[in-house]
């Protein structure tokens, strides 16, 4: 079964907190779900990605998701592999660096509907 690695700081967290109805998507799949971030400690409490529903891996900015060692570095720690992750963010940069290595990756706009989200999870788990 393929993991879900989600976006944390403006994607799933915002400064109002949990993105509720991202939450409620992401629920409804039986998939282990990873927010991925590249806050250090400090950022993780002020940005509030504390006691968070699912792990949460960072690497605090050494390097950043920007990095396709980031990724490298989560797949190791994780035991998964390329083919068994999805992965969805706002960073563009981000996305190239997932894709680079082969991730399976959507491009979530901040503020955008979660339509197209949902019809990127059901295709490709």
């Amino acid at each position: 079964m393929k993991t879900i690695l989600v976006d944390a700081w403006n994607t799933f967290i915002t400064k109002d907190g949990i993105h509720q109805e991202l939450k409620m998507l992401l629920d409804g799949y039986p998939n282990e779900k990873i927010i991925v971030t590249n806050a250090d400690k400090e950022e993780l409490i002020s940005f509030g990605i504390v006691n968070m529903p699912y792990p949460v891996f960072s690497l605090s900015h050494k390097p950043n998701k920007t990095n396709p060692e980031y990724f490298k570095t989560l797949l190791l720690e994780y035991n998964l592999s390329t083919e068994n992750v999805l992965y969805f963010e706002h960073n563009e940069k981000a996305i190239a660096s997932a894709q680079s290595l082969n991730i399976n990756s959507f491009w979530l706009e901040t503020g955008s509907p979660l339509n197209d989200l949902k019809l990127f999870l059901d295709s490709n788990l």
